[in-house]
């Protein structure tokens, strides 16, 4: 508020603003005032992470889904699919060597079921293609004789 001028102008009177500070400025004020930095730091704490990127395994999952799903040839799919895990599981564990072991065990599982599976399926295909036409053609000859059924 300010205080306006008398109009008698024989008495001095300054002219000043009044200014009454509300309790909520103090606080804010003393807030801001202790936010700093601490009187007395202590040792500065820190955690590293060491990340080997050398210790990189492939698992071989994928291939050995997809083994599971197609070539399953005695099972060698599904026991490459197994393998693949166990890999997984001891490269989360940190055992490098325990994970390049089944690694390789599951790749070599793959190549097998993958080998058999691609032979089985051309070894059917061939069989399909030399035995169903003859097979096809005696029965067309034997409804022609009117001995089918």
């Amino acid at each position: 508020m300010l205080r306006s001028l008398p109009q008698d102008t024989s008495t001095s009177f300054t002219w000043a603003p009044t200014y009454s500070p509300k309790p909520e400025m103090f606080r804010e004020q003393h807030e801001v005032t202790n936010l700093g930095y601490p009187q007395n730091p202590g040792p500065v704490m820190s955690t590293v992470v060491n990340i080997q990127t050398d210790t990189v395994v492939p698992d071989h999952i994928v291939w050995s889904l997809f083994n599971t799903l197609f070539f399953n040839t005695c099972c060698l799919g599904f026991v490459a699919f197994a393998y693949s895990v166990k890999s997984r599981d001891r490269k989360m564990v940190g055992d490098v060597i325990g994970a390049q072991t089944h690694a390789s065990t599951a790749k070599c599982l793959n190549i097998i079921a993958l080998v058999l599976g691609l032979l089985l399926t051309i070894g059917l295909i061939v069989f399909l293609a030399f035995m169903f036409p003859p097979y096809f053609r005696a029965v067309q000859q034997g409804m022609r004789n009117g001995r089918g059924d």
